[in-house]
């Protein structure tokens, strides 16, 4: 009998192979919170935001949390993630204050 909880996903052979980013701005609403992906190059005067996802405020929360679990069993297996990024860049792009 099929588990009536389960849920299938697919992925497209284009979304699989990821974006990559290394800066995250965080902005929010009332109602949603919206993350944009940057990509930040070096030499560059410019960043471009390379994906922009917009969550629920309980959907943002629960990402957290799964995040922070994912992060812990990480560090259990390959030893704490260093944060030598150096000082947070200001950003302001005339909404809440954004946070990496």
């Amino acid at each position: 009998m099929e588990d009536q909880n389960q849920l299938s996903v697919e992925i497209s052979e284009e979304v699989a192979e990821g974006v990559y980013s290394n800066l995250a701005i965080i902005a929010h609403s009332n109602s949603e919170f919206v993350v944009d992906f940057v990509r930040i190059l070096p030499n560059m005067p410019k960043a471009r935001v390379k994906s922009r996802i917009v969550l629920t405020p309980q959907h943002a929360k629960r990402l957290m949390f799964a995040l922070q679990e994912n992060i812990a069993k990480y560090e259990a297996g390959f030893g704490v993630i260093s944060d030598d990024s150096g000082p947070m860049m200001p950003f302001n792009f005339g909404g809440p204050t954004a946070q990496a």
